[in-house]
């Protein structure tokens, strides 16, 4: 299962960032890549760089588990079930990734003006894709149930919070304004109904 879910995983990060980088270079001319936003020491910054962080424990937790690092607990069913939850997390990250067609970004450039997608799974929250990568992540820590594993989850939930907080959410009122205000007030915003705009 271990070696599974390693394989799993690399695939899903080509397959979620590299490929769809390349079918976007593709077909715009961008590959959508804005990097880390913010002064070094930023909310904005920080949430960049524990992002990165929390993709790299997500590989390191597999390899540790492969060389005999112990787990938190063994449980092949809960191993079996994590399986199901990484595999629906990810195939929903990747739905949600064509439904952004060419707004798709990783990171922000404020100088940059993407339409405001609101049709399909964005009707429900406003940013499914971090949910769906949350729901993934979940699946990957039950695969191999090390300390590893859960300091990636909990370093990728911080990391989300930060870039929707500082980067994303200030970018898109800026850019949409009134538009993206009604938007956010009757869309939540990782879960439909919690977090819409006004409401921590």
């Amino acid at each position: 299962m271990t070696t599974l879910a390693l394989g799993l995983f690399l695939i899903y990060l080509l397959v979620a960032f590299l490929g769809r980088a390349l079918l976007l270079k593709r077909a715009t001319g961008t590959a959508g890549w804005r990097g880390i936003s913010g002064r070094p020491g930023s909310a904005a910054w920080f949430g960049g760089v524990l992002f990165a962080v929390a993709l790299a424990l997500g590989v390191a937790a597999p390899v540790a588990d492969l060389l005999g690092a112990s787990v938190v607990f063994e449980s092949d069913v809960l191993r079996g079930v994590g399986l199901a939850v990484f595999l629906a997390g990810a195939s929903g990250s990747l739905a949600v990734q064509q439904a952004m067609g060419a707004t798709w970004r990783v990171g922000v450039d404020a100088t940059e003006q993407t339409d405001l997608v609101r049709a399909g799974p964005f009707s429900h929250v406003r940013n499914p894709f971090f949910t769906a990568l949350v729901v993934a992540a979940l699946g990957l820590t039950l695969m191999v149930p090390g300390v590893l594993a859960f300091l990636g989850l909990g370093l990728l939930v911080l990391a989300i919070q930060l870039q929707v907080r500082a980067v994303e959410e200030p970018y898109l009122l800026a850019a949409h304004g009134d538009g993206y205000r009604a938007y956010a007030e009757s869309t939540g915003r990782f879960v439909p109904g919690v977090g819409t705009l006004g409401r921590r």
